[in-house]
């Protein structure tokens, strides 16, 4: 093999039979531009020292196929942790800078090359002579939303004006103003791929008291058998709710039940708020807002977020309410490794940062970092759903997230949690939580 098809190789990671197709995969997975590799992938991908420098000497279509952002085909897959923590970080910087590349009119760069909404920043409780001097210097008042004491305004940008240009002329022109640029985040999973993984013992999830409401912000959820008992209500925030893989997975480890497949949370309503519309390039932080405020509106027990992205003011206002209203949110620390900014909401106060385990308890080596870690749960060798009928293997934070939401939603107490939380090795914050709610793939047939 050439060395820049071993470097393609070592990024599209190992446990996955590429080129070997199943009829549930290919609903979820695009075919890729590859021939040749070996199956499975060699093993010691730590074997590369520079692997940074191997993935930008990649060809365009090359680098594509290595790092295009999905709703379903997410972040890297499963032997993610020998690439090291400089090419992982390198392969964030990558997929970012492909989904801006990928959607030029409708997302920009901004700080730190995080992807921004074009042509709009945000502002919070501004005044109405903030509003004037900014009308003033050319921006354009587009929506104003209140959000029960918080007031957001998504001003449109003069034309031809880059986001960071807009944000130093609005600095210029109100500068009291506390104003945003209107992130774009990701859903933190892994890749929805086969993977390689011994047999598991199967256990039924702890049980989910009756009554319990839990909310999920992601994409929409596809129908499948293990749907077929439970109470979903989808409610779309980015356009129409359309079905993803990610947010079809994440729903069936909080409600699906199907034979041997038991989800965590069982019996409980479903509410989904949908902040992609089936776009990668959607997600944007002011989205996620009128969706925490829909899910705050279902008095929930618990609110399961599994996406990530930077720090942003509108979605920390926001955060600080629901958590003052005593709403429990669970949000994931995402899959880019420790050598990746910290990533929110899950940095948020009031936010149960959210790690995940594989079957040995061990804490996954591509798990971000954070301010603090609150709990791990499984999040590797597992199945989970895949959109119409079957079921993937799955790894990555997002989905750990469900699992400890649930568990948020049955537990009567922050210290009823801690008791449940059991040890495990590496950075696992307080403990491992719904130890037993991993599904092991071979007894429901996961691709």
């Amino acid at each position: 093999m050439s060395r820049r098809s071993f470097a393609l190789a070592a990024l599209l990671l190992a446990g996955a039979a590429l080129g070997i197709g199943g009829a549930a995969r290919a609903q979820l997975l695009p075919s890729l531009p590859i021939s040749g590799l070996p199956v499975p992938l060699p093993h010691a991908v730590s074997g590369l020292p520079a692997v940074g420098d191997l993935i930008r000497g990649l060809s365009g279509e090359e680098r594509s196929a290595a790092t295009v952002p999905s709703l379903d085909r997410l972040g890297v897959g499963p032997t993610v942790g020998e690439i090291g923590r400089d090419a992982l970080a390198e392969l964030r910087r990558l997929r970012l800078a492909e989904l801006v590349r990928g959607n030029p009119r409708t997302l920009d760069v901004g700080p730190n090359g995080a992807p921004v909404r074009r042509g709009v920043l945000i502002a919070i409780d501004p005044t109405e002579v903030q509003l004037r001097a900014v009308a003033a210097a050319g921006f354009v008042v587009e929506t104003r939303e209140d959000f029960g004491g918080l007031t957001s305004v998504t001003l449109r940008v003069p034309a031809n004006l880059s986001a960071k240009a807009a944000m130093r002329r609005l600095m210029a022109a109100a500068p009291g103003l506390t104003a945003d640029y209107d992130h774009v985040y990701e859903p933190a999973g892994g890749a929805l791929l086969p993977m390689m993984g011994a047999a598991l013992a199967t256990a039924a999830p702890p049980p989910m008291p009756a009554g319990r409401t839990i909310v999920m912000i992601d994409g929409g959820v596809a129908a499948h058998p293990s749907f077929a008992g439970a109470a979903i209500v989808q409610q779309g925030f980015a356009g129409p709710a359309q079905p993803t893989g990610h947010g079809t997975a994440i729903a069936s480890l909080l409600v699906g039940r199907d034979g041997l497949f038991r989800g965590a949370a069982g019996g409980a309503k479903l509410y989904v708020a949908d902040v992609y519309g089936g776009s990668p390039a959607a997600g944007s932080a002011s989205a996620i807002v009128r969706a925490l405020a829909w899910a705050a509106s279902k008095q929930p027990d618990a609110i399961s977020i599994s996406l990530v992205g930077p720090s942003n003011l509108l979605l920390q206002r926001a955060v600080a309410i629901l958590a003052r209203r005593g709403i429990r949110m669970a949000a994931a620390v995402g899959n880019d490794g420790p050598a990746a900014p910290i990533m929110y909401p899950a940095a948020y106060p009031g936010v149960t940062a959210v790690t995940a385990v594989d079957a040995r308890d061990r804490a996954l080596p591509e798990a971000g970092r954070a301010l603090r870690l609150d709990y791990a749960a499984p999040g590797s060798d597992m199945a989970a759903a895949l959109p119409g009928r079957g079921y993937a293997k799955v790894r990555g934070t997002s989905f750990a997230t469900p699992l400890v939401a649930a568990r948020l939603a049955a537990a009567g107490s922050g210290q009823a949690l801690e008791r449940e939380a059991l040890k495990g090795s590496g950075r696992i914050g307080r403990g491992i939580l719904c130890r037993t709610c991993r599904t092991d793939p071979k007894i429901v047939g996961a691709k």
